[in-house]
Protein backbone atom coordinates (compact mmCIF):
# COMPACT_ATOMS: atom_id res chain seq x y z
CA UNK A 1 0.00 0.00 0.00
CA UNK A 2 2.57 2.08 0.98
CA UNK A 3 4.01 1.36 -2.62
CA UNK A 4 1.43 2.59 -4.28
CA UNK A 5 1.60 5.44 -2.16
CA UNK A 6 4.76 6.97 -3.20
CA UNK A 7 4.23 6.04 -6.86
CA UNK A 8 1.27 8.40 -7.43
CA UNK A 9 2.83 11.15 -5.09
CA UNK A 10 6.11 10.34 -7.72
CA UNK A 11 3.65 10.78 -10.26
CA UNK A 12 1.80 14.10 -8.77
CA UNK A 13 5.38 15.38 -8.36
CA UNK A 14 6.22 15.00 -12.24
CA UNK A 15 2.88 15.84 -13.76
CA UNK A 16 3.72 19.81 -11.17
CA UNK A 17 6.89 19.80 -12.44
CA UNK A 18 6.07 19.47 -16.35
CA UNK A 19 3.34 22.16 -15.82
CA UNK A 20 5.62 24.57 -14.23
CA UNK A 21 8.07 23.80 -16.61
CA UNK A 22 5.47 24.17 -19.76
CA UNK A 23 4.33 27.82 -18.00
CA UNK A 24 7.26 29.38 -17.92
CA UNK A 25 8.24 31.69 -20.70
CA UNK A 26 11.86 32.22 -21.75
CA UNK A 27 12.74 35.64 -22.39
CA UNK A 28 16.18 35.42 -21.86
CA UNK A 29 17.53 34.10 -25.38
CA UNK A 30 16.23 37.08 -27.30
CA UNK A 31 18.85 39.34 -29.55
CA UNK A 32 17.45 42.65 -27.63
CA UNK A 33 20.48 44.47 -28.91
CA UNK A 34 19.07 43.95 -32.38
CA UNK A 35 15.41 44.73 -31.29
CA UNK A 36 17.33 48.06 -29.88
CA UNK A 37 19.85 49.10 -32.17
CA UNK A 38 18.33 52.09 -33.27
CA UNK A 39 17.64 53.54 -29.37
CA UNK A 40 19.33 53.81 -25.85
CA UNK A 41 16.28 51.57 -24.59
CA UNK A 42 15.27 49.59 -21.33
CA UNK A 43 12.80 46.16 -21.08
CA UNK A 44 11.69 44.98 -17.87
CA UNK A 45 9.32 42.25 -17.20
CA UNK A 46 8.04 40.60 -13.98
CA UNK A 47 5.33 38.48 -12.36
CA UNK A 48 2.34 39.88 -9.90
CA UNK A 49 5.13 39.35 -7.14
CA UNK A 50 7.39 41.88 -8.44
CA UNK A 51 9.59 39.08 -9.43
CA UNK A 52 12.08 40.30 -12.01
CA UNK A 53 12.32 37.76 -15.13
CA UNK A 54 14.48 39.36 -17.80
CA UNK A 55 15.71 43.13 -17.78
CA UNK A 56 17.50 44.40 -20.80
CA UNK A 57 19.63 48.10 -19.66
CA UNK A 58 18.49 47.56 -15.76
CA UNK A 59 21.26 49.74 -15.25
CA UNK A 60 19.14 53.10 -16.61
CA UNK A 61 15.97 51.77 -14.77
CA UNK A 62 15.61 54.24 -12.65
CA UNK A 63 15.99 57.29 -14.48
CA UNK A 64 13.07 59.76 -14.39
CA UNK A 65 11.44 60.57 -17.67
CA UNK A 66 7.84 62.28 -18.32
CA UNK A 67 5.49 59.58 -18.07
CA UNK A 68 3.06 61.27 -21.53
CA UNK A 69 0.61 59.48 -22.12
CA UNK A 70 1.20 56.67 -19.91
CA UNK A 71 -0.03 58.85 -17.35
CA UNK A 72 -3.82 57.89 -19.10
CA UNK A 73 -3.93 54.92 -16.81
CA UNK A 74 -3.23 56.89 -13.39
CA UNK A 75 -5.57 59.63 -14.96
CA UNK A 76 -8.64 57.38 -15.74
CA UNK A 77 -8.35 55.83 -11.95
CA UNK A 78 -8.53 59.09 -10.39
CA UNK A 79 -11.22 60.41 -12.74
CA UNK A 80 -13.24 57.22 -11.78
CA UNK A 81 -12.76 57.46 -8.55
CA UNK A 82 -13.63 61.13 -7.94
CA UNK A 83 -16.63 60.89 -10.13
CA UNK A 84 -15.61 63.13 -12.89
CA UNK A 85 -15.87 59.93 -14.91
CA UNK A 86 -19.02 57.73 -14.64
CA UNK A 87 -18.01 54.72 -16.45
CA UNK A 88 -16.34 53.36 -20.30
CA UNK A 89 -19.51 54.94 -21.76
CA UNK A 90 -18.67 58.89 -20.18
CA UNK A 91 -18.10 61.15 -23.10
CA UNK A 92 -16.98 64.63 -23.68
CA UNK A 93 -18.14 66.95 -26.55
CA UNK A 94 -14.81 68.02 -28.78
CA UNK A 95 -14.21 72.12 -28.74
CA UNK A 96 -13.78 72.28 -32.38
CA UNK A 97 -10.65 72.91 -32.39
CA UNK A 98 -8.40 71.32 -34.87
CA UNK A 99 -5.56 69.56 -33.53
CA UNK A 100 -2.94 66.86 -35.03
CA UNK A 101 -4.79 63.93 -35.15
CA UNK A 102 -7.90 63.63 -37.34
CA UNK A 103 -9.11 60.92 -34.92
CA UNK A 104 -9.18 63.80 -32.12
CA UNK A 105 -11.42 66.08 -33.88
CA UNK A 106 -14.11 64.37 -32.58
CA UNK A 107 -16.80 63.35 -29.71
CA UNK A 108 -15.18 61.01 -27.21
CA UNK A 109 -15.71 58.46 -24.68
CA UNK A 110 -13.35 57.12 -22.43
CA UNK A 111 -13.09 53.94 -24.09
CA UNK A 112 -12.11 55.64 -27.39
CA UNK A 113 -9.85 58.49 -25.55
CA UNK A 114 -7.97 56.09 -24.12
CA UNK A 115 -7.35 54.21 -27.51
CA UNK A 116 -6.77 56.87 -29.63
CA UNK A 117 -4.60 58.76 -27.00
CA UNK A 118 -6.90 61.79 -27.16
CA UNK A 119 -4.82 64.23 -25.31
CA UNK A 120 -7.48 66.96 -25.02
CA UNK A 121 -9.97 64.83 -23.58
CA UNK A 122 -7.49 63.31 -20.60
CA UNK A 123 -6.43 67.44 -19.72
CA UNK A 124 -10.69 67.89 -19.71
CA UNK A 125 -10.65 65.17 -17.34
CA UNK A 126 -7.66 66.32 -15.33
CA UNK A 127 -8.83 69.98 -15.18
CA UNK A 128 -12.15 68.24 -13.89
CA UNK A 129 -10.05 67.00 -11.09
CA UNK A 130 -9.03 69.79 -10.22
CA UNK A 131 -5.48 70.50 -8.76
CA UNK A 132 -5.96 69.48 -4.66
CA UNK A 133 -7.56 65.77 -5.54
CA UNK A 134 -5.19 65.23 -8.12
CA UNK A 135 -1.91 66.15 -6.20
CA UNK A 136 -3.88 63.93 -2.96
CA UNK A 137 -4.09 60.81 -5.42
CA UNK A 138 -0.43 61.19 -7.34
CA UNK A 139 0.59 60.93 -3.70
CA UNK A 140 -1.19 58.10 -2.24
CA UNK A 141 -0.30 56.00 -5.30
CA UNK A 142 3.42 57.53 -5.15
CA UNK A 143 4.01 57.93 -8.63
CA UNK A 144 7.63 59.01 -9.43
CA UNK A 145 8.13 62.47 -8.66
CA UNK A 146 4.52 63.37 -7.49
CA UNK A 147 5.42 66.65 -9.02
CA UNK A 148 2.20 68.00 -10.57
CA UNK A 149 3.45 71.78 -10.74
CA UNK A 150 3.60 71.65 -14.09
CA UNK A 151 0.58 72.64 -14.72
CA UNK A 152 -3.05 70.70 -13.89
CA UNK A 153 -3.63 69.94 -17.91
CA UNK A 154 -0.09 69.87 -18.68
CA UNK A 155 2.00 68.18 -16.10
CA UNK A 156 2.34 64.66 -17.29
CA UNK A 157 2.93 66.17 -20.53
CA UNK A 158 7.09 66.77 -20.73
CA UNK A 159 6.31 69.21 -17.87
CA UNK A 160 7.46 68.73 -14.05
CA UNK A 161 6.12 64.79 -13.59
CA UNK A 162 8.71 62.12 -13.94
CA UNK A 163 8.75 58.72 -13.66
CA UNK A 164 11.02 55.54 -14.44
CA UNK A 165 10.77 52.10 -15.68
CA UNK A 166 10.90 50.45 -12.26
CA UNK A 167 8.59 52.98 -10.71
CA UNK A 168 6.38 52.42 -13.80
CA UNK A 169 6.60 48.44 -13.07
CA UNK A 170 5.16 48.76 -9.55
CA UNK A 171 2.68 50.55 -10.37
CA UNK A 172 1.51 48.20 -12.83
CA UNK A 173 2.05 45.24 -10.43
CA UNK A 174 0.09 47.29 -7.77
CA UNK A 175 -2.49 47.89 -9.95
CA UNK A 176 -2.82 44.30 -11.40
CA UNK A 177 -3.32 43.44 -7.82
CA UNK A 178 -5.76 45.82 -6.71
CA UNK A 179 -3.23 47.43 -4.15
CA UNK A 180 -4.12 50.92 -5.22
CA UNK A 181 -5.87 53.18 -3.12
CA UNK A 182 -9.46 52.83 -5.50
CA UNK A 183 -12.16 51.16 -5.94
CA UNK A 184 -12.21 47.21 -7.38
CA UNK A 185 -15.07 47.92 -9.98
CA UNK A 186 -12.62 51.53 -11.33
CA UNK A 187 -9.56 49.55 -11.57
CA UNK A 188 -11.66 46.83 -13.55
CA UNK A 189 -13.05 49.67 -15.96
CA UNK A 190 -9.31 50.72 -16.49
CA UNK A 191 -8.60 47.26 -16.68
CA UNK A 192 -10.99 46.71 -19.69
CA UNK A 193 -9.70 49.98 -21.82
CA UNK A 194 -6.66 48.40 -21.23
CA UNK A 195 -6.65 45.63 -23.83
CA UNK A 196 -5.31 45.58 -27.14
CA UNK A 197 -5.20 42.29 -28.52
CA UNK A 198 -6.88 38.81 -27.49
CA UNK A 199 -5.05 35.71 -29.73
CA UNK A 200 -4.29 32.06 -29.26
CA UNK A 201 -4.70 32.95 -25.97
CA UNK A 202 -2.86 35.72 -24.72
CA UNK A 203 -4.20 39.03 -24.01
CA UNK A 204 -2.20 41.77 -24.39
CA UNK A 205 -2.86 44.99 -22.53
CA UNK A 206 -1.42 48.12 -22.23
CA UNK A 207 -0.84 52.22 -23.31
CA UNK A 208 2.10 53.83 -25.53
CA UNK A 209 3.16 57.02 -24.64
CA UNK A 210 5.36 59.32 -26.81
CA UNK A 211 6.61 63.16 -27.71
CA UNK A 212 9.99 65.26 -29.27
CA UNK A 213 12.65 65.68 -26.26
CA UNK A 214 14.17 68.43 -29.29
CA UNK A 215 13.97 69.99 -32.02
CA UNK A 216 17.09 67.43 -33.66
CA UNK A 217 14.81 64.38 -33.82
CA UNK A 218 15.36 63.00 -30.74
CA UNK A 219 12.18 61.41 -28.60
CA UNK A 220 10.96 59.05 -26.41
CA UNK A 221 8.36 55.98 -26.47
CA UNK A 222 7.05 53.90 -24.12
CA UNK A 223 4.84 50.98 -24.12
CA UNK A 224 3.80 50.23 -20.39
CA UNK A 225 1.15 47.13 -19.32
CA UNK A 226 0.62 43.19 -18.89
CA UNK A 227 0.35 40.34 -20.58
CA UNK A 228 -2.03 36.89 -19.84
CA UNK A 229 -1.38 33.83 -20.95
CA UNK A 230 -2.79 30.63 -19.29
CA UNK A 231 -3.37 31.73 -15.96
CA UNK A 232 0.10 33.44 -15.86
CA UNK A 233 0.49 37.49 -15.87
CA UNK A 234 3.75 39.44 -16.90
CA UNK A 235 3.94 43.05 -16.48
CA UNK A 236 6.12 44.67 -19.07
CA UNK A 237 7.58 48.10 -19.20
CA UNK A 238 9.54 49.46 -22.65
CA UNK A 239 11.03 52.83 -22.74
CA UNK A 240 13.05 54.28 -26.09
CA UNK A 241 15.28 57.04 -26.38
CA UNK A 242 16.39 58.40 -29.75
CA UNK A 243 15.37 59.73 -33.13
CA UNK A 244 11.84 58.73 -34.17
CA UNK A 245 11.85 56.91 -31.20
CA UNK A 246 8.06 56.82 -29.84
CA UNK A 247 5.03 54.38 -28.31
CA UNK A 248 4.47 52.61 -31.35
CA UNK A 249 7.98 51.58 -31.77
CA UNK A 250 8.13 50.60 -28.95
CA UNK A 251 4.54 48.45 -28.91
CA UNK A 252 6.46 46.77 -32.27
CA UNK A 253 8.96 45.68 -30.33
CA UNK A 254 7.00 43.94 -27.56
CA UNK A 255 4.91 41.97 -30.65
CA UNK A 256 8.62 40.99 -31.47
CA UNK A 257 9.76 39.48 -28.10
CA UNK A 258 5.86 38.07 -27.71
CA UNK A 259 6.57 36.32 -31.41
CA UNK A 260 9.78 35.29 -30.07
CA UNK A 261 8.76 34.13 -26.39
CA UNK A 262 5.04 32.83 -26.55
CA UNK A 263 5.24 31.75 -30.25
CA UNK A 264 2.29 33.69 -30.89
CA UNK A 265 2.43 36.76 -34.11
CA UNK A 266 0.49 39.94 -32.73
CA UNK A 267 1.93 41.82 -35.91
CA UNK A 268 -0.69 39.57 -38.47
Amino acid sequence: MKTINFIYFFLFIFCLQKEISFSQIDFKNINYDSLMRNYYGIFLIADTKDSILYAYNDSGSYKRYSPYSTFKILNSLIGLETGVITDENFGIKWDGKKRWFEVWNRDHDLKSAFANSVVWFYQEVARRIGYKKMKKFIDLVNYGNCDISGGIDNFWLGSSLKISTKEQLKFLIELINYKLPFKRENIDIVKKIMILKEKDGLILSGKTGSSSLDNKGVSIGWFVGYIQYKGETYVYVIFLKGKEASGINAKNILYKIINKSFKINLEE
